[in-house]
């Protein structure tokens, strides 16, 4: 009786031990998000990005106009959450938001004027 449970225990703390020895392994980025400008743009990105799958933290900097996300390597993409962003009706980095999506967005949020994308000059010498 007492080798059997001397073999449950081991067995247990064996498992216990790779248990915790297993991390998921997560990714974190700034994203550019200049078309959320107010704190409507802002709750409303924070609210639908937190309940996207594999995501596991959003916040977002309304001065900076950027988004910084944690997710998990194993359930989504750093591209899957640009284009969740994009079809909640923001820009994020180089995706554009989606047309639809934009116009579904609270009155406040469609009257911030779109930032204008300047071509970068050449230095001249």
């Amino acid at each position: 009786m007492k080798s059997i449970s001397l073999s449950f225990i081991a067995v247990f703390c064996m498992i216990a031990t790779s248990y915790g020895q297993y991390q998921k392994v997560s990714g974190k980025a700034v994203i550019k998000t200049p078309s959320v400008q107010c704190e409507t743009c802002k709750d409303r990105l924070e609210f639908f990005l937190a309940r996207e799958y594999g995501v596991s933290s959003v916040k977002v900097n309304i001065k900076q106009s950027t988004t910084t996300v944690t997710w998990l390597n194993d359930r989504t993409t750093l591209e899957n959450i640009k284009v969740a962003i994009a079809n909640l009706g923001f820009d994020a980095d180089d995706i554009e938001a989606e047309e639809s999506a934009f116009k579904r967005l609270p009155k406040e949020c469609r009257l911030h004027p779109k930032p204008v994308k300047t071509p970068v000059s050449e230095n001249k010498q």
